[in-house]
């Protein structure tokens, strides 16, 4: 007494999902994983002075799979909170190698971490436990968070990002004024930093209210005193434009796309003392 109704593009997507699922897992067991990294720059300085940490997937047949193929399989699945605790694991182990070379030993890294992460009743206690067990110093390690956590338990959100806050972890907003921008969350959050999204810097040169935007997050961060760095920079127009708006913070094509630990390092060598 009912009928089903058969969709053979639909069986053909959940098909492809569930294979994908399953070669992300045989991905994770097999270690083909890789963290690269995005140089961030303080132009003040004129240095190099951290770097945010990107996920990619060494694939035996495919390649360098990018994260805009495989991440979203991994929200929907729940397989992020595998992949996410494996980068902040590799990210401090990272971190603890950077700390005994002198000309790496002050750079910071972020990690990004996805709303489903973060709501997780252990989030806390997982973070502190990588960081004691590899002994990183937590003032080394930043947590991007997205707009996306505000949608749910806003006292949760804040009380654990206060606990991680006072053993010294930081957090940055990140692709601030893009989901749900709220000025009375903002204020309470205990944030170090927002970051200025590439879709505001892309046409920030040629597009009026791009550029309006990236000076109001400028000044709202000014006025909360939060640090602020634009992602997403790839000409000298577009960094000269932030200079001249108090933005002095970047990361971008214009210096590096993210690239292995090694190459980041010689990066950091040739950059620093040029």
């Amino acid at each position: 007494n009912r009928y089903h109704l058969f969709d053979p593009e639909n069986d053909r997507r959940a098909r492809v999902r569930r294979d994908e699922l399953g070669r992300i897992r045989e991905g994770l067991a097999r270690n083909e994983f890789r963290l690269h990294y995005q140089p961030k720059v303080d132009m003040r300085k004129g240095m190099v002075i951290g770097a945010e940490a990107l996920i990619r997937w060494q694939h035996p047949e495919r390649g360098m799979v990018e994260p805009a193929e495989f991440i979203p399989v991994a929200e929907d699945t729940g397989l992020i909170l595998q992949l996410g605790q494996w980068v902040l694991q590799q990210a401090c182990r990272q971190l603890t190698v950077w700390a005994g070379r002198p000309e790496t030993e002050h750079l910071t890294l972020a990690v990004n971490v996805s709303a489903r992460q973060f709501s997780r009743a252990s989030f806390v206690e997982e973070v502190l436990a990588v960081v004691d067990e590899l002994g990183v110093k937590p003032d080394r390690l930043k947590l991007e968070l997205t707009e996306s956590i505000m949608a749910d338990d806003v006292e949760e959100i804040i009380a654990k990002m206060t606990t991680l806050k006072a053993q010294g972890v930081g957090f940055s907003l990140d692709d601030f004024g893009t989901g749900y921008s709220s000025l009375s969350y903002l204020k309470r959050l205990p944030l170090d930093q927002l970051k200025i999204d590439q879709s505001f810097v892309r046409d920030i040169l040629t597009d009026s209210n791009d550029a309006a935007i990236s000076r109001t997050v400028v000044a709202l961060a000014g006025s909360l005193g939060l640090a602020v760095i634009a992602e997403g920079v790839e000409t000298e127009a577009q960094r000269e434009f932030l200079a001249r708006n108090h933005c002095h913070s970047w990361q971008g094509y214009l210096l590096s796309k993210p690239i292995p630990a090694a190459d980041f390092e010689q990066l950091v060598r040739d950059y620093n003392q040029g």
